[in-house]
């Protein structure tokens, strides 16, 4: 993020979300969030009231601001006045909406097998596979260097992901094997670079930068298009249908969490509400009632020659 030609206030609030490490797409999203109340104010952010945010808000509302957008924007003021101005009574007015809560939209196994087989290419076809086979975020995938690949423990390690958290997870036999597949196959305009440290899907204009999470995008709707998936499905319904295919198959759930990097069971949890293979094998009260009675046995009845109690 570029400092030159900025006001000192801009300034200030970049120095001090660098000091709290938040990443290069926070603090852009918090600067843009800045700069729209900026415009609403037509006026500096420092001069803001109480009413201002007030106002502000219904503003948002009025608009028809997604309720997801809206608490986005509302953050960014927040840490510009909590943190930045030290605006704590300004900071105490803005509210959150509770965002409603949707199901993770899901493919079925044949739709993902139509999926790979209709990939463009061998790394097309090794990057969707990371997506669904290792339950693997978008950016997680292009961030792979052969330093994570262990063949040996059969895992892959995923270096400081979402939460600044570092995980692992399992590599199965056919992943490995199209790893090395794309291994033999890939550009080889790194050789400079010592071979733990490249990138196992460098960009086309430089060796040193991996592909972008926006080009991963476009090759996964690509290959959606030509399987016929009419659903409104993206790159990360490959990680929601890996979780949800575990499910299914009886993996416990504390795994599925620990694979995926959730920090609450409560996230991995509902996956429970799509695992359509569990939901359609439980049995409905309507079958049961028409089903036939069962007949209870009878018990044998005392022919005299069994032996009798004691008097």
């Amino acid at each position: 993020m570029t400092t030159m030609a900025i006001t000192p206030l801009r300034q200030r609030m970049i120095e001090d979300m660098s000091a709290r490490k938040l990443c290069v797409g926070t603090q852009r999203g918090h600067i843009r969030s800045c700069k729209r109340f900026a415009a609403f104010l037509k006026r500096s952010p420092i001069t803001a009231s109480l009413e201002d945010i007030r106002r502000f808000q219904l503003h948002l509302a009025d608009t028809g601001v997604s309720i997801c957008n809206r608490n986005r924007i509302m953050t960014g003021l927040r840490f510009l006045f909590r943190v930045t101005l030290r605006r704590l009574d300004l900071a105490e007015e803005i509210y959150h909406i509770r965002e409603p809560q949707k199901l993770p939209l899901v493919m079925s196994a044949d739709e993902i097998k139509r999926l790979l087989a209709v990939a463009s290419s061998l790394k097309t076809r090794v990057l969707l596979s990371l997506g669904y086979g290792c339950g693997l975020r978008a950016r997680e995938i292009v961030r792979l260097k052969v330093k994570h690949i262990d063949s040996a423990q059969k895992i892959i390690r995923i270096e400081q992901s979402k939460g600044r958290k570092d995980r692992n997870v399992m590599l199965s036999d056919e992943m490995l094997g199209l790893l090395r597949q794309w291994w033999k196959a890939r550009p080889r305009h790194d050789a400079g670079i010592p071979p733990q440290e490249r990138w196992l899907f460098p960009s086309r204009k430089s060796a040193t930068k991996p592909i972008t999470t926006r080009h991963l995008n476009r090759l996964f709707h690509e290959a959606a298009d030509a399987a016929g998936i009419r659903k409104h499905v993206t790159l990360h319904s490959l990680r929601h249908s890996f979780a949800t295919h575990l499910l299914e198959h009886d993996t416990h759930i504390r795994k599925i969490q620990l694979l995926l990097g959730h920090e609450k069971l409560e996230t991995t949890a509902r996956y429970l509400h799509v695992a359509t293979g569990m939901i359609s094998a439980v049995e409905s009260p309507l079958d049961r009632l028409a089903q036939p009675k069962r007949k209870r046995p009878r018990k044998a009845e005392n022919t005299g020659n069994e032996a009798q109690p004691p008097a």
